[in-house]
This record gives structure tokens, C-alpha cells and sequence, in this order.
């Protein structure tokens, strides 16, 4: 049976139907409405693009949103978090959704290139803290990979440029929101950058990853509650429990994310050395961009 909506609010329901079309939908109210209730007094409202609407008659049917199988946290992130676009030298040349970010064919025309970081924290007995991702992820799920890897996002506070601070800062918060180590566990000051790589790799010929990686390495003692929205599992390995995993993902047991198997393969096990020497300064060099 047609649902009868007033002038006002079947302009609301074209509009609202407008909005979830696009990959941030926004929420209309009525004009009434707003004028009562003013913005600052709402609280916080998502939407998810869930049902579609036929203006000309005004009735309302439901209708199957994009991607709808995502997970609402993963849905969530994918539209609100908006990553740093940079060129091959790593200058911000705008910014884009990580949901667009993140789709092969939009990587494939060469203008998703994003700023990232991958954090490996060490114990004060020198192991690896490693992760396993969530199986909700859209990326990657269920792979075996470093500590914590994101992206700094576009906002003040992780665009600083200042000793790599915007990075720093972006690091310090994921490491809360996926494996619940609080702020004051690890100082900004103490990460110390290593490096930056540029890879692409295909995740499941839908999703991918197109990034300007920075190394951030840190070594503290800290208590891992991990967030099973975002992480599966989580571990630490010495050298030679990582050698034997390596071997387990030749073999097909095990998968890791391309990013880490890119790190271990060129840097980690040498860069090891500095963290038990207490000397990763001499190997830090943030003014080459590995291509990889």
C-alpha cells in the first residue's frame, strides 16, 4: 500500500534517496524539523544506503545497498575515513574516501595512490608483535601480518609534516582502536621511522591496495586487547618463529598480507638487528622511496 507523505517530506524522502546513491549519504529532515530540533542538538546519526525511493509517487521501496554484504563497522570506516592522496614523492595531491581508495579499478587508473603506515612493535625481549586481521576486513581478511597497519587520515592532526608527526599521531591511534594499547603505552615520540615503499597489490580482484608505506618501528612493553572488529588474533614471534611461519605461508597454510611479506623480505630481518643493538637510528632513511 503506497505510504502518503506531505509536500515537505516527499521533497525529504527525494533528496534522502539522492544522498544514499552516493558513497557518503547524508540525512535529510523535514524543514519543520530543523527549524525545532537545530543540528548542534541532534545527536549522532548514521545512515546506510538501505532503501531507495520513488519520488513521483512518493512510495517508499526497499532495495538492496551497495556492497551490502560489508560489515556495518567496515561499511562505516570505508565511507567516513578519508585517506591522503599523494603522487610518487609522496606530495599531497588531495584526498579520497578509502572506499574508493581501495577499489581495483579506480587503483588501476593511477590516481589512488595513498599515505600509509605499518607499525612493528617489539617486546623488551626483542619479538614481534604480529596480528592476524579480522575476517570482516575488507581487505586481506584472515591474513597474518606486523603489528598494525592503516592510514593516517586527512585531518590536522595527521597531516603534520614536522619528524613525520601526522603519521606518528595516526599510528598511536590505531594501535588503540585495533589492539586497545592506550596512548600513554606508546609515546609518538617513541616510534622511530625507518623508511617508506610504494607497492600495489590486488586483494581479491575487487578491493586492493595502492600505497606510500611508512615504517614505524617501537619497541615497548604493552597489554594487547585486541578489538575483534578489526583483528582475529594476535601474537608475538622471534626471529625463528617468523622464519617458520614464512614457511608455512610458502606452503599454504598460512597467508600474509602482501605489505609485511614486502618488509621481511627486504628489510626486517636486517633491521632486527638494530632493535636488539638499541641503534635503528643508523638505519633509519626517510629520504628514499622504495618502489617495490
Amino acid at each position: 500500500m503506497p505510504l502518503l507523505l506531505n509536500t515537505s517530506s516527499a521533497l525529504c524522502l527525494f533528496q534522502l534517496s539522492r544522498s544514499l546513491s552516493s558513497p557518503r549519504p547524508r540525512l535529510c529532515l523535514p524543514p519543520s524539523f530543523a527549524r525545532r530540533f537545530p543540528h548542534s542538538s541532534l545527536p549522532s546519526l548514521r545512515v546506510y544506503p538501505s532503501f531507495r525511493t520513488q519520488a513521483s509517487a512518493a512510495t517508499i521501496t526497499m532495495g538492496d545497498a551497495p556492497d551490502a554484504g560489508m560489515d556495518a563497522v567496515q561499511r562505516r570506516l570505508m565511507f567516513e575515513d578519508e585517506c591522503i592522496l599523494v603522487d610518487e614523492s609522496d606530495n599531497i595531491v588531495g584526498h579520497e574516501s578509502k572506499y574508493n581508495c581501495h577499489l581495483w579499478e579506480k587503483i588501476l587508473t593511477g590516481k589512488m595512490l595513498h599515505r600509509a603506515f605499518s607499525v612493528f612493535l617489539f617486546n623488551t625481549k626483542y619479538e614481534l608483535l604480529l596480528q592476524q586481521r579480522s575476517a570482516t576486513k575488507v581487505t586481506f581478511p584472515l591474513v597474518w601480518t606486523n603489528t598494525c597497519c592503516s592510514h593516517p587520515l586527512y585531518r590536522e592532526s595527521e597531516l603534520i609534516v614536522e619528524n613525520h608527526l601526522g603519521v606518528r599521531n595516526a599510528a598511536q591511534r590505531k594501535l588503540l582502536d585495533e589492539l586497545g594499547i592506550p596512548a600513554e603505552d606508546v609515546p609518538v615520540d617513541q616510534f622511530t621511522p625507518l623508511g617508506r615503499m610504494l607497492y600495489k597489490a590486488p586483494s581479491d580482484g575487487k578491493w586492493g591496495e595502492h600505497e606510500l608505506d611508512y615504517l614505524l618501528f617501537i619497541v615497548r612493553d604493552v597489554n594487547v586487547h585486541p578489538n575483534p572488529d578489526e583483528v582475529a588474533g594476535a601474537k608475538y614471534v622471534n626471529r625463528d618463529q617468523l622464519k617458520e611461519l614464512l614457511q608455512k605461508a610458502d606452503a599454504g597454510e598460512v597467508k600474509l598480507s602482501p605489505w609485511f611479506r614486502l618488509v621481511v623480505e627486504n628489510f626486517l630481518f636486517k633491521w632486527w638487528d638494530h632493535v636488539e643493538k638499541g641503534s635503528l637510528k643508523e638505519v633509519s632513511d626517510m629520504e628514499t622511496i622504495h618502489k617495490l
